[in-house]
């Protein structure tokens, strides 16, 4: 019965998406506000007033807030940046440095370092299909594997960047820092980012490279790189992204892309866009607090854990679990979101080292998130790229990888050192 409002979320989101056909048309604050309601309502014994103050207790925690204030400076850096021009130049930086006749491992290679920088997979999607849908056409490749390299690309940093709601979200669910994470989740997706580099070498032998590329305006690469080198040196992500934004500013005013009150209007619209992570962040935080208040947590830890005796079978629960969330939710964001509290019980009672957990958590919710036609991720590529979202998925070679390379860092032990 603890669990139930779960449940409710779950199917109503999934009834709910099936019936309009469109997981995206239904929206997921809708679906979280219901179970919330239902959750204050089912939690008896307890006076209606001591029930919404636990609610509000679960979702103005220490580790929510912060989690919001992570997610305003981002969406303020990252609209601002958009605004004045530093990702159609970031674009074009990475388009120009694709190498000859290598346009497949280019193309991959550009995905991987955009997403990393900019923190979104949508994004960069966004910005480099189109481009390779051109490309495909001119070169006479299949569209779908263009669109797939690129998604591939572009779930490597929603994985692995500093400024990813993923990362953010694991990293803060599980308690260690983003750059602890960041060192463990290298170990295991890295060695598939290559192998996978090394396949598109070979695929990709004898297409021609791009032509009339924009040029690049170099100044405006600058906030990235920044926010890029200051994150890996361990800065404090919210430092971080406060100089992007500053940075940002300082380039768009002095290039004339906007005046202080156009920096302003972005930030401001970057803020509002942020909106609906931010409701969910605090109704999912509400919502487990009653479960865990009505021992609903308790109960899924003694369910997962009843066959489980060790670290190794500690990590497959909680793999499981946010693949299983994944794709009830196609959101990664939120899936992590709606087991990250569970998955650090699980953990902390089996001994699991929570840069370990948070990696685990991050990469199976991204490689699920990778394989789902009805994620945004392949809607918004096959979209913009005009090919049906099922003609992707058997050219999605990289979130594929990073699920067997996760699965075997949980059986083999690996990283040694944080396992």
């Amino acid at each position: 019965m603890a669990l139930s409002p779960l449940l409710v979320f779950i199917v109503l989101y999934l009834v709910t998406s099936i019936i309009a056909r469109d997981f995206y048309k239904v929206p997921i604050t809708v679906a979280f506000m219901a179970a919330s309601a239902y959750a204050v309502v089912t939690s008896g014994g307890i006076p209606l007033n001591k029930r919404i103050d636990i609610y509000s207790r679960g979702a103005g925690t220490g580790q929510m807030m912060l989690m919001i204030w992570i997610f305003i400076l981002a969406g303020a850096f990252a609209h601002s940046a958009k605004t004045t021009g530093s990702i159609d130049a970031t674009v074009n930086l990475a388009l120009t440095l694709l190498p000859g006749e290598m346009l497949l491992a280019g193309l991959f290679l550009a995905a991987c370092f955009i997403s990393l920088s900019i923190g979104t997979s949508v994004g960069t999607i966004v910005a480099l299909t189109p481009i390779a849908a051109g490309i495909a056409e001119q070169t006479a490749t299949s569209v779908p594997l263009m669109a797939a390299v690129v998604v591939g690309g572009s779930l490597f940093g929603d994985n692995l960047s500093f400024i990813s709601d993923t990362t953010i979200v694991a990293t803060s669910t599980q308690g260690c820092r983003l750059s602890d994470k960041f060192r463990v989740n290298s170990f295991i997706v890295i060695p598939a980012a290559l192998l996978i580099l090394v396949i598109y070498l070979v695929m990709g032998t004898g297409m021609a490279s791009p032509q009339n590329v924009p040029e690049v305006s170099y100044v405006k690469v600058i906030p990235y790189i920044v926010v890029l080198l200051t994150a890996l040196l361990g800065m404090n992500v919210m430092a971080v992204l406060t100089l992007g934004i500053v940075l940002t500013g300082i380039i768009g005013i002095a290039d004339g892309s906007f005046d202080v009150f156009g920096w302003l209007r972005a930030m401001g619209d970057g803020v509002i866009g942020m909106g609906e992570l931010i409701i969910i962040t605090m109704m999912a935080g509400g919502l487990l607090e009653l479960i865990k208040h009505n021992g609903g947590i308790d109960y899924i830890i003694q369910l997962l854990t009843r066959h489980v005796h060790d670290k190794r079978g500690a990590e497959m629960s909680i793999a499981a679990l946010v693949a299983l969330v994944d794709v009830c939710t196609a959101n990664n964001t939120v899936a992590i979101l709606t087991v990250g509290g569970i998955a650090k019980q699980v953990g902390d009672r089996y001994g699991v080292d929570s840069r370990k957990a948070a990696s685990v958590l991050d990469t199976f919710s991204c490689m699920m998130q990778g394989l789902i036609p009805y994620g945004a991720q392949i809607l918004m590529a096959a979209g913009l790229a005009g090919i049906n979202p099922v003609s992707i998925l058997p050219y999605l070679y990289y979130p594929l990888a990073i699920g067997i390379a996760a699965l075997l860092a949980i059986i083999l032990r690996y990283p040694r050192r944080y396992s």
